[in-house]
């Protein structure tokens, strides 16, 4: 019962901050890299943005092994 609840608190919590996270991404040039307008395709991820990126990643990961502990348990 505790680790269930748990699980759903931490899913929660990681939900919240994916979405955070997701939403302080920058980003694209929209429709203008449709009709050749981005000239920036093969640039590197540097600095803040690669903070960001890899907190997605760990964050999404995270969320989904809550999940999956969540069913198990």
């Amino acid at each position: 019962m505790f680790m269930s609840k748990f699980f759903t608190i931490l899913q929660l919590v990681s939900a919240l901050l994916l979405v955070v996270t997701i939403l302080m991404q920058q980003r694209g040039s929209g429709l203008s890299g449709l009709f050749g307008g981005s000239g920036d395709v093969y640039r590197s991820k540097r600095g803040a943005e690669k903070m960001l990126f890899i907190t997605t990643i760990v964050l999404a990961v995270l969320f989904l092994g809550s999940g999956v502990a969540n069913l198990i348990f």
